[in-house]
């Protein structure tokens, strides 16, 4: 009797769920489609706004304050060597890394 109680509860949290989940997509679907007035039109927040618009992230400024007008991410091709012997001079010259003559001796 206590599983029949069971498969109940769940059967109905199921459908609560999946009821949920339908009506939220409709609601966004309505949403995306409904036009807001412009931001800067808002009364309370057009300082805020100002603010926020006039202000770059810290991120894209150097250490002088001015704004980086350079890609921030560069990449290169490199062969596999190339990689296989800068990874190798960094492991060798980690603190870590023990000599080999050293662990022989």
């Amino acid at each position: 009797m206590l599983h029949l109680l069971y498969i109940l509860a769940f059967t109905i949290l199921a459908v609560i769920a999946v009821a949920n989940l339908i009506r939220n997509l409709i609601m966004f679907s309505f949403e995306r489609e409904r036009n807001y007035p412009a931001r800067n039109a808002q009364i309370g927040n057009q300082g805020i706004l100002a603010k926020r618009q006039l202000t770059p992230h810290p991120e894209l400024l150097d250490s002088a304050g001015n704004i980086i007008k350079e890609p921030l991410l560069v990449m290169r091709s490199i062969n596999v060597e190339d990689a296989r012997q800068q990874l190798d001079a960094l492991y060798e010259s980690s603190p870590g890394h023990k000599r080999e003559n050293s662990e022989e001796a």
